[in-house]
């Protein structure tokens, strides 16, 4: 087993409630279903944390998580949402000190959210995915003890394309970078459009417009479509691309 699903398994047994993060932008591809199975399992409590909510509209969000509850909505960078999820915690462990677990897929903001909760840089954070290492515990307030964990995902995906456009693999890191591009310009057809002001439709040749846009060309004068799959990549994943 890797050494990250011993610290994952370490956390969910310590912990009386478990707060799974996820993008509001990709909520059911950074579910961990593998994970919530066992948080069922072991009987714990969980509180779905609903994060990077200012990149996305509410009214799209409150109809994607209306059967994952309770839900808190969480914009780390505006600092909202974070008083409303310390009083669910509170809720849920009636008042009493509480050792919560926070998991999620790499990359999805879970340093960024115990920051935010602490109220100040409790945990390093980089936008470079499987940043944090370990098992780290931070106290926020006297009855809340949070417990973070590496970024997992299940260990039987290997879907590239969900993982450069959850953020799961780095954009600099991802193997086939035009296909997970590709995915991501399909799924997300009319935002990216919109932010580059392209009319055209097809992905390839969006991929290529991008290209010429930012001068990422091979010596011949062709598209250089590796290149700029990296750069569509890393606009998503840093949050560039917004509705």
């Amino acid at each position: 087993m890797p050494s990250f699903w011993v610290h994952v398994n370490q956390v969910l047994k310590e912990a009386q409630v478990v707060i799974e993060v996820l993008d509001a932008r990709t909520i059911e591809e950074t579910r961990n279903i593998e994970i919530e199975g066992k948080i069922r399992r072991l009987n714990k409590k969980i509180i779905y944390a609903i994060t990077k909510c200012d990149l996305v509209k509410i009214d799209e969000l409150k109809i994607k998580i209306k059967n994952l509850q309770p839900s808190v909505f969480i914009s780390s960078r505006d600092h909202l949402g974070t008083t409303i999820l310390k009083k669910k915690i509170l809720e849920l462990s009636r008042g009493e000190p509480v050792i919560v677990g926070v998991v999620g897929y790499p990359n999805v903001g879970k340093s960024s959210l115990i920051n935010a909760l602490a109220g100040r840089a409790a945990t390093r954070t980089s936008a470079e995915s499987g940043f944090t290492k370990g098992m780290q515990k931070v106290k926020v307030g006297p009855k809340i003890t949070l417990l973070d964990t590496p970024g997992v995902f299940p260990r039987m995906e290997k879907d590239t394309a969900k993982h450069g456009k959850t953020g799961a693999v780095d954009f600099a890191k991802i193997k086939d970078p035009e296909i997970a591009a590709l995915h991501l310009i399909e799924d997300e057809k009319e935002k990216i459009k919109d932010h580059y002001k392209i009319v055209e439709d097809d992905p390839e040749e969006i991929l290529s417009v991008l290209s010429r846009k930012w001068k990422r060309l091979q010596k011949g004068g062709g598209p250089d479509l590796e290149a700029t799959a990296r750069q569509l990549l890393k606009d998503w994943q840093t949050g560039k691309i917004q509705r």
